[in-house]
């Protein structure tokens, strides 16, 4: 059953069009990644989808009843409420189906042979299996932990960072479970904990999906059918990433059987126009206008099944790691480094060597200092102890920011900047067109400004700008963030034939996988490990891991109380007393636990006023909060560890 039908959808910007005239159908529990160049078209099929921008032909069928919800880029909230409010706010309809079956069902006892309500005690139910609605509370609580908004959750929502609210607007929508879930690149803004978590829920709640993804791990494990958006038209793929690599692959020696058939029929075509008469008659007109035909498709294929072949080239290729056991140059020295910012150690007493063809991907939890070890590393902050030695080199950086582009500056004035048109890359002299063009730029844009450039083409223009400069080492924040699966593809070709070192930041496992032969995976508090594992195989034996921590703690539970209950029946009993220092203890915890919570309720009260956290500094306050949060789970701890002891001992 089709939850969403698009017939003939045509959708025109001034000259340009971006579909033209194709149909899609959503079915019930399909889960659809849409993929394509950034500009083809994927958000404009996302908004058709979900309602909010009409086509200039076609029709879009979707029953009323059907729930479409798409997360936002830019999500709003009332800025009166907390982030559990602001998660419990969109839960509304859910709760009070809970509360009313919960109602019905003390009614029921005594009014079992009303039809009506048990009618509706059948359709609430349905409802809230639907919904996987009836254990909220526990799923509220849940998704706080994971996607790391616990510590947040009684400060006002509209104090947060922009990537923290998208969090909140995600785990709103993961909680409702509409029947069709849009989402426009959800993994942006999560560490690679919080994606693995997204991709357990989505798959266990079986959602219907349908999403815009450039995260290749994320739609290989998450998508049942991939839709890519090309040349105006769409193409559907059955299954995952990979399965859609494979079936593309299988299309292009189709089309490429089809076009030396078409070869063989145009050349017989062609000399039947060059030889009979006929083709002078009248009737055969029609022929003749084949033939035109029939070159035309000749002289679009081969540029068709290029650039198919080439992106395809580019996906499959495996990094041929460097195999010589030659001595490699030694580029950085690091010595028990350690940096921490407010009171939070994000490093603490690494040491490590970085040499001259090193490719390491920085990875782990978001805030944990990936970003500071870059910064270090290029000198732009100073260890607070242990020691950096940086060998004769040069780094070329590139973050998030984009910070080498000069949004005044045209396209050809950037990479030319003495004047002329011709650039040297890796020892070539280059039309800066020509050059540009494998960056997916076409000819228009040269003179086109940085400013007047979208987040996704900027990018590709400060990647294009690195690669025409000689560097001994690389240094990559988040380089494929606003990017589109082909870029993202022609930076791992780039980087796989870059000779120097690599050190970069990154979320996308696949990309991680492609290109690093090592790991530095920060943990949080400081611990920064290193690892020569494929970043898939560190996260699922970490995963394993986990498990067996969890199944070997409850083991040593179970252990503990037997060989206590053992113990009291064999030994005498101790005396029922708490030493000094714990009855010390137990008389004065009660009092710091009331201080600490009232510096929580003041520093959350000036975090939701506007007024105060602008005069204190949202920053300053929020790493007080932390500090404060972290004592009181300490001292609470330890006080329930003694009350229970005193009532033990009065037993």
């Amino acid at each position: 059953m089709a939850l969403i039908d698009l017939f003939g959808i045509t959708k025109r910007y001034d000259v340009k069009t971006l579909l033209d005239g194709v149909d899609f159908h959503l079915k019930e529990s399909e889960r659809v990644a849409i993929v394509g160049q950034n500009g083809s078209g994927k958000s404009t099929l996302l908004k058709i989808a979900l309602g909010t921008l009409e086509p200039d032909e076609g029709k879009r069928i979707v029953d009323n009843s059907v729930q479409i919800e798409m997360l936002s880029q830019h999500p709003k909230f009332d800025a009166a409420l907390t982030v559990r409010e602001a998660i419990e706010n969109e839960l509304t309809e859910l709760k009070a189906a809970k509360i009313r079956y919960d109602a019905i069902s003390l009614e029921i006892a005594e009014k079992f042979d009303d039809k009506a309500l048990v009618a509706e005690m059948e359709r609430l139910s349905a409802y809230l299996d639907h919904h996987n609605a009836w254990s909220l509370d526990d799923k509220i609580e849940r998704v706080l932990q994971e996607f790391r908004l616990k510590r947040f959750e009684d400060r006002s929502v509209a104090s947060l960072s922009g990537g923290e609210q998208r969090r909140v607007a995600l785990a709103s929508l993961i909680l409702k479970k509409p029947d069709v879930l849009l989402l426009d690149e959800p993994t942006n803004h999560l560490d690679v904990y919080m994606v693995a978590f997204l991709e357990e829920i989505l798959l266990k709640e079986k959602f219907t999906l349908l999403f815009i993804s450039h995260d290749r791990h994320f739609i290989d494990t998450v998508a049942t059918r991939v839709v890519e958006v090309e040349n105006r038209k769409l193409v559907s793929y059955k299954g995952g990433y990979r399965s859609y690599l494979e079936q593309k692959e299988a299309r292009m020696k189709a089309m490429q059987k089809a076009h030396e058939n078409l070869l063989r029929l145009l050349k017989q075509e062609e000399e039947w126009l060059s030889k009979s008469v006929r083709a002078r008659e009248k009737r055969n007109q029609g022929r003749k206008a084949r033939v035109m035909q029939l070159r035309e498709e000749a002289k679009r294929n081969p540029s068709v099944l290029r650039k198919m072949r080439l992106e395809l080239e580019r996906e499959k290729k495996h990094f041929n790691r460097d195999k010589s056991v030659g001595k490699k140059k030694m580029l950085f020295e690091i010595e028990n480094l350690h940096y921490a910012i407010g009171g939070q150690i994000l490093i603490e007493d690494f040491s490590t060597r970085i040499l001259q063809r090193d490719k390491i991907a920085v990875v782990g939890i978001n805030g944990a200092g990936k970003s500071t070890l870059l910064k270090l590393l290029l000198g732009r902050l100073q260890p607070q102890s242990g020691t950096i030695k940086r060998g004769d080199f040069s780094i070329g950086y590139f973050d998030q920011h984009r910070e080498m582009l000069d949004d005044d500056e045209t396209l050809i004035g950037t990479f030319c900047p003495n004047g002329g048109d011709h650039i040297r890359v890796r020892g070539s002299n280059l039309h800066v067109y020509a050059y540009l063009k494998q960056f997916l730029f076409p000819e228009e844009f040269l003179t086109k400004k940085i400013g007047q450039l979208s987040g996704g083409e900027k990018n590709r223009v400060a990647l294009a700008l690195l690669f025409t400069k000689h560097y001994d080492c690389l240094i990559l924040d988040e380089p494929t963030n606003d990017l589109d699966i082909q870029t993202i593809t022609i930076l791992e070709e780039q980087l796989m034939h870059f000779a120097g070192a690599l050190i970069f930041v990154s979320h996308d496992r696949y990309f991680v996988d492609k290109i690093a032969s090592k790991l530095f995976i920060f943990k949080g508090n400081g611990i920064v490990e290193e690892s020569y594992q494929s970043y898939t195989e560190y996260l699922e034996l970490e995963k394993e891991s986990m498990e067996f921590e969890t199944f070997a703690s409850q083991l040593a539970k179970e252990t503990k109380r037997a060989d206590a209950n053992a113990t009291r029946e064999t030994k005498p009993k101790q005396p029922k007393k708490l030493s000094y220092k714990e009855q010390r203890e137990f008389d004065t915890l009660p009092e710091e636990i009331e201080k600490l919570e009232a510096q929580m309720d003041e520093l959350n009260a000036c975090l939701s006023n506007p007024e105060c956290y602008k005069e204190k500094g949202l920053q300053q306050l929020s790493d007080a909060l932390a500090e404060t949060e972290k004592r009181y789970e300490e001292v609470s701890e330890r006080y329930l560890e003694l009350l229970e002891k005193v009532e033990a001992l009065q037993a």
